[in-house]
Parts: structure tokens; sequence; C-alpha cells
């Protein structure tokens, strides 16, 4: 996914720091699902669907919705008239969207690649650059962030999902009477610690 933004520069929004270099861009995009939205603050359409995006987004990836966050990253290509617009609509926006520096040709660019005509347009791409969704805005008004995980499934991700085996404390129960079992034994184990040191003291 990089590839497509090797040698371009994306603000981070929660401090506008630039995301530049390519091991940066690799680290936030690499093995993600990647939308990519077309909008404008200004744009009657856009505010509506912006607002749908946001808790679209802090669905999938906030802490106060999910334990762990989606793989899910969000580019923000601008259509604002000015700057202060753009930094304006982000402010309003979840602290981890990305955004194209305003003013910048890459933008131009990224409309061109994905004919985009009228906004708002959500374009999901894979971690390769492929097109998933030409526009998503219709499914994630219809189905929400349940669409997160067709996505998911066609991008091919590698499930982050996993625990690790020196983690047995950790490791998911595979029944309700899980816990009950784990103490039975230690208590069976127990007794049969103590009945053996019986038997040895009476031999």
């Amino acid at each position: 996914m990089a590839a497509l933004f090797t040698g371009k520069v994306l603000m981070a929004n929660g401090d506008e720091d630039e995301v530049e270099t390519e091991r940066e861009l690799n680290r936030a995009l690499e093995n993600k699902v990647v939308l990519l939205y077309f909008a404008s603050s200004r744009c009657p359409r856009c505010r509506r669907f912006s607002a749908l995006l946001k808790d679209f987004f802090l669905r999938l990836t906030d802490e106060f919705y999910v334990e762990r966050s989606s793989q899910l990253v969000l580019v923000y290509v601008s259509r604002d008239e000015t700057e202060e617009q753009q930094r304006d609509f982000l402010r309003s926006m979840p602290k981890r969207w990305l955004a194209v520096p305003f003013g910048d040709a890459f933008k131009r660019e990224l409309e061109l690649r994905f004919a985009v005509s009228e906004v708002p347009v959500v374009v999901v791409l894979k971690p390769s650059g492929d097109v998933i969704v030409g526009n998503a805005v219709e499914e994630i008004q219809r189905v929400g962030p349940a669409c997160f995980r067709n996505w998911q499934e066609a991008a091919e991700l590698v499930d982050r999902n996993f625990l690790l085996a020196e983690d047995p404390e950790d490791w998911t129960r595979r029944s309700i009477t899980d816990p009950l079992r784990r103490l039975k034994y230690k208590v069976d184990k127990k007794k049969n610690k103590e009945r053996e040191e019986e038997s040895d003291e009476v031999s």
C-alpha cells in the first residue's frame, strides 16, 4: 500500500505531524484496509455523511467500543477551499485519521486515479493498493461497521488477533464451565498431594 504513497507526505490528524518517511508510512498502512475519504467540509451531503463516517470509524477503532482496534486506516483527501477549512474539519474528526496536506498536487492525482467527480466518496483499498469498493458511501450508510468484515476478508489481512502459547491465562475459554473444571483439577491435585504426604508419614 505504501507504494501508492511513496515519496508523498501525509499529515497525522492528532498532532498535525507529517508522516513522510517510507518506513513511517509502511507502519501506518501495513496490513490494513485503507479508506480514502474524498469530501469537502462545505458540502452539506459531506457534512451529514462525515458525522456517520466518524461514528463508523470510532466503532471499529476506539477502545471504548472494541477491545482491539480494527485493521483500518482512513486518509482524508480534502476538497476544501482553504487550509483553515480543512484544519477545522479535521479537528472535529478522530485523531487517528491521516490527511493529504492542503494544496498538495497528490490530491489531484488521487482524484484522477480513482475517477472522483462528486463528493462524498470513500474508496476502499487492500494493503496492496487494489480497489475493494470504488465508493462505499452507500454501503457504510446501509450496513454500518458490519461491512468491515467483508472488506477484511477481501483484503486477505493477516489476523493479528491471536494469542501466544506462552500466555495460557489469556486463552479463550472453551466453555462456560471451563473455570469450574480448572478449579476442580486444582482442588483434586491438592487433595492427592495431601494424601501422598499422609501415606508417607504412616509408612
